[in-house]
């Protein structure tokens, strides 16, 4: 007979059976966890490999691009000459300006005005006699409010159209006077040509030499010329590219194993050759724009003689290092087909000019006939000592202002002296789209040109009818010339925009000493004059010419309301602030080292900081203006009446140069950033607004910066 298990053996055999079970299931999960892992990581390689091989290739790509670009520039260098002949000739024709002008478009004011129609104003209602007798006079006296109205504004629509087309026909004439002024200027400088006059010549043959667009971007434009009338030959020295134009690197190879770029070097003796082959293209290329713009026949020969500015290793110094020379005479030249020939070969044996062996190690040639010996006058663009444009003659600086735009392809003049109504040149750009009449003032400033310039320029622009106007200073604009001119038809070109354009064209100009310091921006005064406050502008803080302690910046505060505040500001490191003693307030009105003061307000301003920003603390990157009611003095008070606010930057004798904009206060706020100025990478200055509102006031303001008011 069977013996039936007892309960307790039962229930132990089905805890094992449990534990089985889970230390089985635990098992297969490991086995299944240890399975997502190894695909985990198989996957994970496999994704690095193809990211491995998408960087090797990115960089690979990177590399043959570079080595595409060189190969691309020695092409186009190598076809300099080619492309050259390929572009039309210069010619007066292409000066002469077309005597027309836009037709009179008055828009609506063409429109007469309807006048009311009787046939709409009948009586309406009324069921005795009297009243209908009654509707009748007022839809009668609505007809004749009505009609005496449109009777008013048509007298009025004729009495703007007659102005607008007095104004019209004004305009008008002034354009059709222009246009034949300038026409008439060219018929005589023909005249002159023909004539065989020696500045008509050089000032011709000068300008179809920089109207040419065959150069490419960075070829020097330097040129001294003289004519000489028995002789008809037009004597020039023309200043020719470094060896920099011909790349020192051939090719570009990614190597992996080092996760580098390896640079192949051109041979000494290619780029030799090339650098000479460019230089005799050049030289060709200048002869051919000449003998091209010859129309008229002036010219019977030509001597050109072509130099670097570098070194000299005779002596050490800069020096104009002459590279090739040539005489032609038409005739010989005119037997040349340039689209075919080889350079060197064309210049050295065809034409017998001089070229240097080795012009990468400045090895000189004789130059022939120089311009100071014909004896006539020598006109000179973009040669000499560089001048300093902030001493320069007023008179000069604008006509190197018109030169630069002649250099640019337009054509310019500078106005007369007097009656000029605030224009100091005026240029015009043959381009049929974006071209036209250019209206140019000169500011010759060592500090910021007030947003009021800018201002006073875009009315000169619109009275006189120009496209566009151009503002060139030596100096810098604040943000609000920036925020004024945006938008609307009006170039803003700081100091050091114009010494870069100038360098682009051939000319030359430098901003002070002989090191070309940039131009401060700070007060807006004229070169030379006394002060040394000015304001951020759009470079950073400006600082007087000395650099020293007293190129300072006031910073002055002004908005309506009668709330009074506590302007206060914070020396920082990002959002923190550098030490409590920056924090300079009311109990303590300068920082260490007086970088930031508190000082009295000047000029209408309620509250003003002198802030040294080139004396700021090394570790500071931020300075924070903040403002807060004064719980004593304004008890209950908030910044709901905080409005219409600005920091004000202001120069030495308390004369406003911009303005910054700062928010408004809200109901239930007693503390606000009004902004903070901020350092760039490359040291200079920005101006970020604030507006962020506090509730708890100052305490809880200066709180969030690392400050703790007690």
């Amino acid at each position: 007979m069977s013996r039936r298990s007892s309960g307790l053996v039962g229930v132990w055999a089905e805890a094992q059976r449990q534990q089985q079970r889970q230390r089985e299931a635990q098992q297969r999960a490991a086995v299944q966890e240890e399975r997502r892992q190894r695909a985990y990581e198989r996957d994970l390689a496999r994704t690095q490999r193809e990211q491995q091989a998408a960087y090797r290739q990115g960089r690979e790509a990177d590399a043959r691009l570079r080595t595409q670009e060189l190969e691309q520039q020695v092409a186009e260098l190598g076809a300099l000459l080619a492309q050259g002949c390929r572009a039309a000739p210069f010619r007066v024709a292409a000066l002469t300006r077309p005597e027309a002008v836009a037709p009179f478009e008055p828009g609506q004011l063409a429109q007469p005005v309807a006048m009311p129609d009787p046939a709409l104003y009948q009586a309406q209602g009324g069921w005795t006699a009297g009243r209908r007798a009654q509707a009748q006079q007022e839809a009668q006296a609505r007809y004749r409010q009505d009609w005496d109205a449109a009777q008013a504004a048509e007298t009025h629509r004729v009495r703007q159209l007659a102005a607008y087309r007095a104004q019209y026909d004004a305009w008008a004439a002034g354009q059709l006077a222009e246009v034949r002024a300038h026409n008439a200027g060219l018929a005589q400088l023909v005249d002159a040509l023909r004539a065989g006059e020696p500045e008509a010549a050089v000032d011709y043959f000068t300008a179809a030499l920089y109207a040419s667009g065959a150069w490419p971007e960075g070829f020097p434009r330097q040129v001294s010329a003289a004519f000489d009338r028995g002789a008809r030959q037009l004597v020039l020295d023309w200043e020719l590219p470094g060896i920099e134009v011909v790349p020192e690197v051939k090719s570009v190879r990614y190597v992996a194993s080092s996760d580098t770029e390896k640079e192949t070097a051109r041979p000494v003796t290619q780029r030799r050759a090339l650098y000479r082959d460019a230089l005799a293209q050049c030289v060709l290329l200048v002869l051919r724009d000449l003998f091209a713009a010859d129309e008229f026949g002036v010219l019977e020969s030509v001597v050109l003689n072509g130099f670097v500015d570098d070194v000299d290793p005779a002596i050490g110094r800069r020096a104009e290092i002459f590279l090739a020379a040539v005489s032609v005479p038409r005739a010989t030249f005119a037997r040349l087909n340039l689209g075919q020939v080889s350079a060197v070969d064309c210049l050295v044996d065809a034409v017998r000019g001089q070229l240097s062996a080795k012009p990468d190690q400045r090895a000189a040639v004789r130059p022939g006939r120089r311009p100071a010996d014909v004896g006539s006058g020598v006109v000179s663009y973009g040669g000499g000592d560089e001048p300093d444009l902030f001493t320069m003659d007023p008179i000069a600086f604008e006509g190197l202002v018109a030169e630069l735009f002649r250099a640019r392809g337009m054509q310019a003049l500078t106005t007369q002296r007097s009656n000029d109504g605030g224009v100091d040149v005026e240029a015009l750009d043959p381009d049929p789209i974006s071209g036209g009449r250019i209206i140019v003032q000169v500011k010759r400033y060592r500090h910021t040109v007030p947003p009021t310039a800018v201002r006073d320029l875009y009315g000169t622009v619109q009275g006189a009818g120009a496209n566009k106007g151009v503002l060139v200073t030596t100096s810098g604009f604040g943000p609000g010339s920036y925020r004024f001119a945006e938008a609307k038809p009006l170039t803003l070109v700081s100091g050091e925009e114009l010494v870069e354009l100038l360098r682009q064209h051939g000319l030359r100009g430098r901003l002070g000493g002989p090191g070309g310091a940039g131009a401060a921006s700070g007060s807006a005064q004229p070169a030379g004059s006394a002060g040394s406050a000015g304001p951020v502008g759009p470079a950073g803080p400006a600082g007087g010419e000395s650099g020293g302690a007293e190129d300072f910046n006031v910073l002055g505060m002004t908005w309506a309301g009668a709330v009074e505040l506590d302007v206060c500001a914070l020396v920082c490191r990002g959002a923190r602030v550098l030490g409590e003693e920056h924090f300079v307030f009311f109990n303590n009105p300068e920082n260490p080292g007086s970088s930031v003061q508190m000082v009295p307000g000047a000029g209408g301003d309620r509250a003003a900081v002198r802030v040294v920003f080139d004396a700021l603390p090394e570790g500071a990157d931020r300075l924070v203006l903040v403002a807060a009611v004064d719980p004593e003095v304004n008890p209950g008070q908030d910044l709901a009446g905080f409005t219409e606010a600005a920091i004000c930057l202001r120069d030495g004798t308390g004369g406003e140069l911009d303005r910054l904009p700062v928010s408004d206060g809200r109901p239930g706020e007693t503390a606000l950033v009004l902004g903070s100025f901020r350092r760039r990478a490359g040291g200079d200055w920005d101006f970020v607004p604030g507006g962020k509102g506090y509730r708890g006031g100052l305490g809880e303001l200066v709180g969030e910066y690392g400050v703790a008011v007690a």
